[in-house]
């Protein structure tokens, strides 16, 4: 049986029958893969205590029996963010994300850039260095920008005059045009997502450039509340669904 190596984030976990376990992870190499690990809900030796939600591994996969699934063969547990695991919030918005990328991904699909993202976020979540809600942002809107959904926030969709030129403090988010919306070309209704020229400014830095110095802005108390309903507005409306681990979120941080 020919085998495939690469490190690999654990996004879900299905019981299958009374000791096989379906996984879906999300690879280094290959991007999203579902594999299923024979017997490991009663193995004491290959996968006892590593096939946890959120786990860095190394894995081996080999090709199942005709067009069966694909098998787990090994797994080497590398990092286990076990601080998430212990953590309800955390727990939560780590689902979040998972589920993001498993339903907008395609299976076999490399994408190593969002890879890194996905462990680099996982890991601060773990150590607690900054916000969960500030890097629930800082996910969504580099995933956007992966993905080719990235919002338009530097000009208005109507007139097309630019954001910092136009003398107005709070701008209107239409999620059909995918844009900010200046006061003078918004129609009135209720209902609307308005963003503070502030807000959108931090949301423009942690947008692009490095990593690492993204990670270590602090948020403003009025830029958190409105990037967070912001973003968890404008993901599944582009996504075309609402995701079971957001409505989940949502009702635990009431």
């Amino acid at each position: 049986m020919s085998s495939f190596e690469t490190p690999a984030i654990m996004l879900r976990r299905v019981d299958f029958g009374d000791y096989d376990l379906i996984l879906t992870f999300f690879t280094l190499k290959q991007g999203k893969k579902s594999v299923i690990a024979k017997s490991a809900k009663k193995s004491t030796k290959r996968f006892a205590g590593i096939l946890d939600l959120f786990s860095v591994l190394d894995i081996v996969f080999g090709k199942g029996r005709g067009k069966g699934m694909p098998v787990l063969q090994e797994a080497a547990l590398k990092h286990p963010f076990a601080g998430i695991r212990s953590d309800i919030i955390k727990t939560s918005y780590a689902s979040y994300w998972a589920e993001l990328i498993n339903e907008w991904t395609e299976e076999g699909q490399k994408l190593d850039q969002l890879y890194y993202l996905f462990k680099y976020i996982l890991g601060e979540l773990d150590h607690g260095r900054m916000s969960v809600a500030g890097l629930s942002i800082l996910f969504q809107l580099r995933f956007l920008t992966i993905s080719g959904l990235q919002p338009n926030l530097r000009y208005c969709g109507s007139c097309r005059n630019e954001i910092d030129g136009i003398n107005e403090n709070s701008f209107v988010f239409d999620l059909k045009k995918g844009g900010l919306v200046c006061n003078g070309c918004a129609p009135v209704a209720s209902g609307k997502i308005y963003l503070s020229k502030g807000t959108i400014k931090q949301l423009l830095w942690v947008k692009n450039g490095d990593l690492t110095r993204a990670g270590r802005i602090r948020f403003t108390a009025q830029a958190l509340k409105e990037g967070q309903a912001f973003l968890e507005a404008f993901v599944p409306y582009h996504i075309g669904k609402e995701l079971r681990s957001l409505t989940f979120l949502k009702q635990i941080r009431k």
